[in-house]
């Protein structure tokens, strides 16, 4: 994630302001966030494809770097957002989605990202992924804590998602 733009401004002008790429909304302050590395769209692409390869199947909706409404204030900017085909179709998601997950760049923390994740349990979210392209890890951070995983589900529907296979795809293997 970069830097924070200290000036606050309002939620309308946030949601009527581009940004490239696009950034958080925190209480009223633009927070950029790190990506555009190939790592990270490497792993971005892939476990779109991966998803949209199951999205009839499983009745879902995987979407890139999407706007995600925790609160009236508050506004993060999802890697990978999944979404059932059963959810209201929303522009700015504020429907708690099935999982959000999020690729870690290498400027990124851990202790950055402790308040992202919490905004995402707060709003709901009962699937939270985060995954390190460089160490080539997975971690499940529903529960708040940062457990160590190579396959990961979505309870009570058959969506899941395998890392080897992630990384076996972005090697060409």
């Amino acid at each position: 994630m970069g830097t924070a733009h200290n000036l606050p401004i309002s939620v309308n002008e946030y949601l009527h302001t581009s940004y490239q790429p696009d950034c958080d909304y925190v209480d009223g302050v633009i927070e950029e966030r790190n990506l555009g590395e190939l790592d990270h769209a490497e792993l971005q692409g892939a476990l779109l494809a991966w998803f949209a390869a199951h999205r009839r199947e499983w009745g879902i909706k995987a979407v890139p770097e999407i706007r995600v409404q925790i609160s009236a204030t508050r506004f993060r900017i999802a890697d990978v957002c999944l979404i059932s085909t059963s959810a209201p179709r929303e522009q700015i998601i504020q429907t708690p989605p099935l999982a959000v997950i999020e690729i870690l760049s290498p400027d990124d923390r851990v202790s950055r990202y402790r308040q992202r994740l919490e905004d995402y349990r707060t709003m709901g979210v009962k699937h939270i992924w985060v995954v390190d392209p460089a160490a080539r890890k997975g971690f499940d951070c529903s529960t708040g804590s940062w457990i160590e995983a190579n396959d990961f589900a979505v309870a009570g529907t058959p969506v899941e998602l395998h890392l080897d296979a992630i990384f076996a795809d972005i090697d060409g293997k």
